[in-house]
């Protein structure tokens, strides 16, 4: 490269550095100027913010200011009506005072005329008193006695004829309630036994499924179990499967469940499909059919008693007492029946037998809720009379059936006599002979265990309890206290149907022998 080449390379890098220079000053001088316009600009628009701001401030001020005149201007106008209230009160105040005054001088004049009265009479008490005095001296003298001898002895003679009087009468009284009382109770109570025809043995709620061989066990049980696991799990009760012959036992706390568990499987052997999905879709059908059942079996009972008005949850509860039972007893029969008897028992007394037999077929609702609360069941059964609007004279039936409550209405005692005739009647309760003696035997340790108690008897299937005592051990006073004593602690320990009587006996014997 010769030199020439290179300093003209030199000149066009001269060159290209100048050109480069001076566009940067004009660029630098663009963009001063256009900063300059841009802030010109932006102080222009805030001027006209800031005005805009000030005249916004302003119409607040001047809104906020009206409305504080306005409020202002209420406020007095209350003011003026609270003063005006004011004078008119003091004006009636006044008017009121002027009133009162006009009543104390009414009264002062006539508190000044009784003291005149009283004045009087008072002279006159004295001129009586002392003619008083005059006579009795009078008669004093003549019989010998001084007024306060005489009385006394009228008073003792009057106060034994009394005493003799009285305690004849009511000796009396007494004999004729006593014999009066008993024979009429007995009537009335035989008299509603006789009218009310009731079966002597009730069917319990069934619990074996019985099938006509056992090949349909198999089937029941499905591969690996599946078709008994899917009904256990449709139906919620277990279901046992062993070895007794021709027979299947359905197991569960819940009547009605053990009841759609029945008849689903019945529907299922009968068709012979039995696989999971069949099952599911037999026993929504059963469900259905058994609710519809329970609502139908309630309406049906209401109207056989003749009660109406019954609230429709109220109606399904009376339904599902079909299935369920209390010692062997179907509680919807025991319902009836003692809701018959109390109506037959009201006739008797001259009460209102519809409300009788309203209170009686509800009497035991409480065993039948659709939760299971801590409550005894007349307590709950009361409760839930109380929800649905049930009146206050059957609800407190319903609740002192079992002496949880006070007695407050005249229906009370009679669903409870009812309720324990229809539950002690023959046939009508059975439990297991085992848990029956077991139950006296309880009963007759528990009182034996007192100190003074000779000797124990349990009477009347468990429902009365004799206790005989020492005469030489405990006094008349101490076997009230030890009958009181007996019955709470037989409440607190022991479980039983109905209530137990306890009668403590406390005699006295003295012998002799002739020779």
């Amino acid at each position: 490269m010769t030199t020439t080449t290179i300093i003209w390379i030199i000149c066009v890098i001269a060159a290209l550095i100048i050109g480069a220079v001076i566009a940067l000053w004009y660029a630098r001088n663009n963009a001063k100027s256009m900063a300059s316009t841009i802030l010109e600009k932006a102080r222009l628009e805030a001027d006209v913010l800031k005005k805009n701001e000030v005249m916004k401030g302003k119409e607040e001020g001047l809104a906020i200011k009206s409305e504080s005149e306005k409020q202002a201007n209420a406020r007095m106008a209350k003011a003026q009506a609270a003063e005006a209230k004011i004078k008119q009160r003091e004006m009636q105040l006044n008017q009121q005072q002027g009133d009162l005054q006009r009543k104390k001088n009414e009264t002062d004049a006539l508190a000044a005329t009784l003291e005149k009265q009283g004045l009087a009479l008072e002279e006159r008490k004295k001129e009586v008193d002392k003619l008083e005095k005059t006579v009795r001296d009078t008669l004093e003298h003549v019989s010998g006695m001084t007024a306060e001898e005489a009385k006394e002895r009228l008073v003792e003679s009057l106060k034994d004829e009394a005493k003799t009087a009285a305690a004849s009468y009511i000796n009396d009284i007494m004999d004729d309630a006593k014999m009066t009382a008993n024979k009429e109770a007995k009537r009335i109570i035989v008299t509603t036994i006789q009218r009310v025809a009731t079966e002597t043995a009730i069917e319990n709620a069934v619990t074996v499924f019985h099938i006509e061989n056992d090949e349909i066990k198999g089937r029941i049980i499905g591969r690996e179990g599946r078709n008994i696991r899917a009904l256990e799990a449709a139906t919620g009760i277990e279901i046992i499967v062993d070895d007794t012959p021709e027979a299947i036992v359905l197991s569960g706390f819940d009547p009605v469940r053990r009841e759609i568990a029945r008849l689903a499987l019945h529907q299922l052997v009968a068709d012979g499909r039995i696989h999971p999905a069949r099952i599911e879709e037999v026993v929504a059908k059963v469900r259905k059919q058994v609710e519809e059942e329970v609502i139908e079996t309630g309406k049906r009972t209401a109207i056989d008693m003749g009660i109406h008005g019954l609230h429709p949850e109220l109606i399904r509860l009376i339904g599902k007492m079909k299935y369920r039972s209390s010692y062997g007893q179907n509680l919807l029969q025991h319902s009836r029946e003692t809701a018959n008897l109390c109506a037959a028992m009201a006739s008797e007394l001259g009460l209102n037998p519809k409300k009788a037999r309203r209170a009686g077929l509800l009497h035991d609702i409480g065993k039948v809720p659709d939760d299971e609360p801590e409550l005894p069941h007349a307590m709950l059964g009361m409760k839930i009379a109380e929800k649905f609007k049930e009146k206050a004279d059957i609800c407190n039936a319903i609740a002192a059936h079992h002496d949880e409550t006070e007695a407050t209405s005249i229906y009370a005692p009679i669903v409870q006599v009812c309720d324990a005739i229809s539950g002690a009647r023959p046939g009508a309760r059975r439990e297991v002979v085992e848990a029956y003696i077991k139950r006296l035997n309880d009963l007759e340790k528990l009182a034996a265990s007192y100190p003074g108690v000779v000797k124990t008897y349990a009477i009347q299937a468990g429902r009365e309890l004799r206790v005989i005592v020492g005469a030489d051990k405990i006094s008349d006073e101490e076997t009230e206290k030890l009958s009181t004593e007996i019955a709470q602690k037989i409440q607190d320990e022991l479980t039983y149907p109905g209530q137990v009587r306890i009668t403590v006996i406390r005699e006295t014997r003295a012998v002799s022998y002739a020779k």
